[in-house]
């Protein structure tokens, strides 16, 4: 390589701006996925008409809620991507995306509590799974998955005590 090419400082310009597409995508993704879902998926009447539980928040809170963890869960998945693209953590990962998917079809869509229970529930031990994953791999990764963990933790409650008072 020459000397006063640009070669030799296009490379670490390249990298980060590999990366910062990387997490450009993934944030994208997740936030995209999360519209289309909810978009597909919005309670409704019957979803009014359902006894629940006093601790209920109101539905203006789910929406912000949901936008910042998924910018959360984006950032997690992209770091993990990063780091192997087919490793444990990133099937891991990819899993509790496809879990977190399916719970507002399956409650708000097809109207079935019961089974969007057993949905969430599994959601709920993927991200566990992807939090032990990533603890010692990428402490930032799974740091970024507690406070999904907290509102899953919440939300599992929630979606129990509607079963039960339904």
């Amino acid at each position: 390589m020459r000397y006063g090419s640009g070669e030799a400082t296009a490379a670490p310009y390249l990298r980060r701006m590999s990366k910062a597409l990387t997490y450009i995508i993934f944030v994208a993704i997740v936030l995209g996925g999360g519209l289309v879902i909810g978009v597909n998926n919005l309670p409704g009447e019957w979803y009014q008409s359902l006894a629940k539980p006093p601790f209920n928040p109101p539905n203006w809170v789910f929406g912000p809620a949901w936008t910042i963890l998924y910018v959360l869960i984006g950032l997690a998945g992209a770091r993990t991507w990063m780091r192997g693209h087919l490793s444990v953590g990133m099937l891991i990962w990819a899993g509790q995306m496809v879990a977190n998917f399916l719970w507002s079809p399956f409650f708000f869509g097809l109207q079935v509590p019961a089974v969007a229970l057993i949905v969430i529930l599994a959601l709920l031990a993927l991200i566990i799974a992807f939090i032990l994953n990533r603890w010692n791999a990428d402490r930032i990764a799974a740091l970024l998955f507690l406070p999904y963990l907290a509102w899953v933790s919440f939300a599992t409650l929630l979606n129990a005590s509607i079963v039960y008072l339904n």
